[in-house]
């Protein structure tokens, strides 16, 4: 892996930068607080996003909106940038969107799936997807203070550090998940054990249930043989019931026909007294028709008089028609006149002749008009009086048509009443002939009654017998049913001891594979514990037994060429550094800052040759990182750090100083500055 380049936009004290990494050893140089820092922070940033308890207000420009990182990167001969951004919420600063360029090939990720995807172009290896960035860390970038406390770390933690680093800690995990799996395992032969010792009384409960379904299947035929016979009496009594309910049955038809036979009597005596009464009616009816008398002349002289009257009428009422149509003729005349005299009392010059109408040529005219229209008026108030008079005999004539009319209505009721009589006459014979066949009828109707209730009384014994058949029945279908209800619940044991003896023979079968169970956990357990277990402990043994020789050996190493004085240092079992001088041990916290930072470097190169040796396929091992690795140095030291540069010899390396001397140590120099708050590169 090389970096290439890193875009900053609105990142800590740069409002928006872009740096160009070249290949070799590069100085990140400039005074404290140039933002020297925020460039490997952005890197980190860019990598793998924000870390678990960082915030993204520790990266994002106060009082900016948003901001990013894009960093372009050399892996394998492939170009790849990664583009990361912040936005400022409400409350927080959170990722806001992630990508991947990979050869010109753009890909919209998440958050989790770039920082998966980084991880597996740098070849990590997959136990530390779920882990920080700490392979990073240790590999490439770790802040000089960051290593100086894992130093003062106490023994066990920094040893667990190492193991997490170096990706040790899963033996102490493996070892761990065994010893719970053989606790899982022993509490689960417990339990087996103890199934196994509450199903010892099983066969003993197996030959009882057996025993008892024996017995009930005896019962069970016994009971049959009962119940057959019972089903046979209750039969024999259901068949005399229905000889019985026979008899009964042909007595409801005979006290139903009595019923029927006395609802037709009722009806012919109802008819009869009707009849009887119809025919006093119309003998009523008959004697007041033999008084009445009919005269056939005087109706046709009424009706002649009545014609010759409307005739009459008809007459007055044509003259009355004819003398107001002269009536309206003569207003006609009397409106015309008096609009023509209107015309002319108007009228100057003669529409025809076209000259000047003489005055008393108007007069004359006029006059003539006013006296036509006189003559009119005596007219219609002559035939208006006429008019009033032929009204008076019309009206006249009315009533006296209406007298003759009412007189003719009475004649022809009179008639229509004479000519009903003969049939009343036959009306009255045709119900007295009706009247003495329903008497007959009535008479044998009464036999036939009597005739039913002598039969009627022949049944009346089967009644009790019914009764007593009934309760016979009755009683025999209880003795049925509490025979059934027996049987059942002998079944229903016999059912239920089945399902026991099944749940029991299982339980033995379960049982027996319990055992073989408790055989194998026993087995397996004793193979975790004796065999398994002892082999990781010795493998993890092993393996930080080499890695602390090897690690130690590379401490000892960059160790003695910062510093000249007769030290002898090497690593213990927990990874402590120990400084011994002249066969004395000195503690770390009475060395010089520079004998102290010395320790430090010594301990993170050594570390970072030592990863790079274990895990060897990983991407990052031409790229080192440093952040003020000569804090406290002294000049002489200083010196020494051009030997220890060059026995790196990185395709890559990073370092952040703000010792000018280091300047001449590297290749390439990238000075930065910051101004009014805001850091840029120097030109």
């Amino acid at each position: 892996m090389r970096i290439k380049k890193i875009i900053l936009k609105n990142i800590r004290s740069y409002k928006y930068q872009e740096i160009e990494f070249p290949k070799g050893s590069i100085l990140l140089s400039g005074d404290i607080g140039s933002g020297k820092t925020s460039i490997l922070l952005s890197i980190e940033f860019a990598l793998f996003g924000l870390q678990p308890g960082q915030r993204g207000s520790a990266l994002l420009r106060s009082g900016e909106k948003e901001g990013g990182v894009e960093l372009e990167m050399e892996i394998d001969g492939r170009d790849i940038i990664l583009k990361r951004t912040l936005k400022r919420g409400n409350k927080t600063i959170s990722q806001e969107s992630a990508s991947i360029i990979i050869d010109g090939v753009e890909q919209e990720l998440s958050i989790t799936e770039l920082k998966n995807k980084v991880l597996s172009l740098l070849n990590y290896p997959k136990e530390f997807a779920k882990k920080q960035n700490t392979l990073f860390r240790f590999t490439v970038y770790t802040p000089q203070e960051e290593m100086k406390q894992i130093i003062l770390q106490d023994s066990e933690t920094r040893r667990n550090t190492i193991r997490y680093v170096f990706g040790i800690d899963k033996y102490k995990r493996i070892l761990e998940n065994v010893n719970i799996l053989i606790g899982k395992l022993r509490e689960e032969r417990r339990l087996k054990e103890a199934l196994v010792s509450s199903s010892e009384n099983d066969f003993e409960e197996l030959k009882r249930i057996e025993s008892r379904i024996q017995e009930l299947k005896v019962q069970e035929v016994d009971a049959n043989k009962v119940l057959e016979e019972k089903k046979n009496y209750r039969k024999k009594v259901e068949d005399e019931k229905k000889l019985l309910e026979d008899k009964i049955n042909e007595k409801r038809k005979i006290e139903q026909e009595i019923e029927k036979t006395k609802i037709m009597l009722s009806n012919k005596i109802e008819r009869t007294e009707t009849l009887q009464k119809s025919i006093l009616e119309i003998n009523k009816q008959i004697e007041e028709l033999n008084s009445l008398k009919f005269d056939s002349a005087l109706l046709k002289e009424i009706e002649m008089k009545i014609s010759v009257l409307k005739k009459k009428k008809e007459e007055l009422s044509e003259e009355r028609l004819r003398i107001s149509s002269e009536i309206n003729s003569l207003k006609l005349k009397n409106e015309e006149n008096e609009r023509t005299k209107n015309k002319i009392s108007k009228l100057e010059i003669c529409p025809t002749c076209l000259q000047d109408v003489d005055a008393v040529y108007k007069s004359n005219i006029i006059n003539k008009m006013d006296s036509e229209i006189s003559q009119n008026i005596e007219k219609i108030k002559e035939d208006t009086l006429k008019i009033e008079n032929l009204l008076k005999e019309e009206r006249k004539l009315d009533s006296e048509i209406l007298e003759l009319q009412s007189k003719v209505d009475e004649l022809r009721l009179t008639k229509v009443k004479i000519e009903n009589l003969n049939e009343k006459k036959a009306l009255v014979e045709t119900y007295n002939k009706e009247k003495e066949m329903l008497e007959k009828d009535i008479s044998l109707l009464n036999e036939q009654i009597s005739l039913l209730k002598s039969s009627l009384l022949e049944f009346q014994k089967y009644d009790l017998l019914f009764e007593k058949k009934t309760r016979e029945l009755e009683d025999a279908f209880r003795e049925e049913k509490k025979q059934e209800i027996l049987l059942a619940e002998i079944k229903k044991e016999i059912d239920m001891l089945n399902k026991n003896l099944e749940v029991v023979q299982e339980r033995i079968k379960k049982t027996e594979e319990i055992k073989k169970q408790i055989s194998y956990i026993v087995k397996l357990e004793g193979w975790f514990s004796k065999s398994f277990a002892p082999l990781i402990s010795n493998i993890e043994k092993n393996v930080m037994i080499k890695l602390r020789t090897e690690f130690s050996k590379t401490f000892e190493k960059w160790f003695s060429m910062l510093v000249s004085d007769n030290f002898n240092v090497r690593l213990d079992e927990t990874f402590t550094p120990i400084i011994e001088q002249q066969d004395y041990e000195i503690d770390y916290a009475y060395l010089s800052g520079g004998e102290r930072t010395a320790i430090a470097l010594a301990y993170r190169l050594a570390l970072n040759q030592v990863i790079n040796s274990f895990l060897s396929k990983i991407k990052t091992k031409g790229i080192v990182i440093l952040d003020e690795p000569t804090d406290g140095f002294s000049e002489q030291q200083l010196e020494k750090m051009r030997d220890v540069l060059a026995e790196l010899n990185s395709e890559q390396l990073i370092i952040v100083s703000h010792e000018q001397k280091i300047e001449s140590f590297v290749e390439n120099v990238i000075k930065l500055k910051k101004e009014d708050g805001e850091s840029n590169l120097e030109n």
